[in-house]
């Protein structure tokens, strides 16, 4: 795609623009690629719309500048103790009105339908944005893939359940992208017909809805499930005691009519008053363990229904990182410091039955300290069960694959504490290892260079995903349950690894 014409002229605001089907866009080449940035794919969500399923957005006249980042959903600045995960969560709410909206990088091509994939940021259903500096998809874009990140309606308007409003109206967003994408992404230079959904924690828990929803058909060919889960969904009623604290928390009646009329900035104030809800209850415990008052609200769990048929034409690759509930506990000094009564609590809060769940892991892990007991219960109720569900009901299904990873490659931040925990995998599937922000003794890749070898080779995997529907190793299914272990050192596919630990949640 040469910005010089056959006399030399310079044509590059002409090959930046790319008419969508609500008006044209010019972008930016960077590195090889061409970025557009801040496209609407939904109406801004204003006023009663923020608990409305997203509308169509009007068309523009001209030529829409997309050569700089726009605003985000509604969040406040969120940490986690003394590690760095600001190039993971982003600036914090940047605002404006039209936050609904899709970045796209894509390389040169003449004419050739490339690959798409379709991110959906993490942030526990509260944070994050396509602002983050982790998801610069021009690595992706470099290797022939079309790659869109998308911002969805967080925290209350995303997620609150409210009587007379849909549910789950930041997964209603995605669906939008996911629409606007085969309306337009072939301007881009991407094919329709091969789209792959994929995300991350919260993000890839909504992958797992958008993947189980009969709404969705035909609107992605692939799946990944990056520390996601298929067991995450709140159910009504655990919703419903959020939906009273939130109402009592800002003094109004819980309706759609009441929380209309407040605005953005004290939805989001009053987050801290929603933490400590206790959802457990005669039916179902809390699937994210008190971390976050927000999850996909379903009657079903998304890998119940993927059990019933739902998304069994969708190639499917799922996985975890092995030491996942680390980032829980380090960045707080609450790993070396965690004792016997830390893990019982851990247990209380994550299983029917506390007591047989620990005696399994002890039996798994009879050297582990109780940090790293503590830490491997958190990190399986929130993502380890769940994906090992959605992988065996999505492995039942004949006319797809599914694959399955454990992400170990160990970083030495917070003096080793960090290890592979949470997010690890993200700088090395998006191939920005390099980012200075994840570099330094409190920053998620630690202060030593991380291996490129690795980022290129797990970057390729995805991508090959992306193009084939195989990453590169076995099949996974419920009699070996083959699972590829990653690692600095020689890759491996392991024959069903923690099988005594999964026992322990069927």
């Amino acid at each position: 795609m040469s910005h010089l014409n056959d006399n030399g002229e310079n044509t590059e605001n002409a090959e930046n623009t790319v008419v969508t089907a609500n008006g044209a866009v010019r972008g930016f080449r960077h590195d090889g690629t061409t970025a557009f940035l801040n496209i609407p794919y939904a109406a801004a969500p204003l006023g009663i719309a923020r608990f409305q399923a997203p509308q169509p957005h009007a068309p523009w006249l001209g030529v829409r500048d997309a050569t700089n980042p726009g605003p985000n959903a509604p969040q406040s600045e969120r940490k986690l103790g003394n590690v760095d995960m600001s190039a993971y969560f982003g600036p914090g709410w940047v605002r404006g009105e039209d936050y609904l909206t899709v970045n796209v990088w894509t390389p040169e091509t003449e004419g050739e339908r490339l690959p798409v994939m379709v991110f959906v940021h993490g942030g526990g259903f509260v944070a994050g944005s396509t602002r983050s500096e982790l998801y610069d998809g021009t690595g992706f874009a470099r290797d022939g893939i079309v790659l869109v990140t998308l911002n969805y309606r967080l925290g209350i308007p995303g997620f609150l359940d409210l009587p007379g409003a849909p549910a789950n109206r930041g997964v209603l967003d995605v669906m939008a992208a996911l629409r606007w994408v085969q309306e337009n992404i072939a301007k881009f230079g991407g094919d329709p017909a091969n789209v792959t959904l994929f995300g991350q924690s919260a993000g890839a828990t909504i992958v797992s809805a958008v993947l189980a929803d009969s709404q969705a058909e035909g609107l992605f060919r692939r799946a990944i499930v990056q520390s996601g889960s298929g067991w995450g969904a709140f159910t009504p009623e655990q919703a419903a005691r959020v939906t009273r604290a939130a109402a009592e928390a800002l003094g109004i009646e819980p309706s759609v009519e009441a929380f209309a009329n407040i605005p953005d900035e004290d939805l989001v104030d009053i987050m801290p008053k929603l933490s400590g809800i206790d959802l457990q209850t005669e039916t179902a415990g809390d699937p994210l363990i008190g971390l976050s008052p927000f999850s996909v609200v379903l009657d079903q769990q998304p890998a119940e229904a993927v059990a019933d048929g739902r998304g069994g034409a969708v190639d499917l690759l799922v996985g975890i990182n092995t030491e996942e509930g680390n980032l829980y506990l380090a960045p707080f000094g609450n790993f070396f410091t965690s004792t016997e009564a830390d893990v019982d609590a851990a247990a209380v809060r994550s299983h029917r039955d506390p007591v047989r769940l620990v005696e399994a892991y002890r039996k798994a892990r009879p050297q582990a300290s109780f940090g790293e007991l503590r830490s491997a219960i958190m990190g399986d109720a929130l993502f380890g069960a769940g994906s090992w569900r959605l992988a065996d009901t999505h492995a039942e299904h004949d006319a797809s694959g599914t694959y399955s990873y454990l992400f170990a490659w160990r970083s030495n931040s917070l003096e080793g504490e960090l290890g592979a925990t949470h997010a690890m995998e993200l700088p090395f599937v998006f191939d920005n290892i390099g980012l200075p922000q994840l570099r330094g003794h409190k920053a998620l890749l630690g202060p030593d260079d991380p291996p490129a070898e690795l980022a290129a080779r797990v970057h390729a995997a995805w991508v090959a995903f992306a193009r084939t529907g195989d990453p590169g190793w076995e099949r996974y299914d419920t009699a070996r349950r083959a699972t590829l272990r990653i690692d600095d050192g020689v890759w491996a596919v392991e024959e069903d690894p923690r099988s005594e630990e999964r026992k322990a949640w069927r």
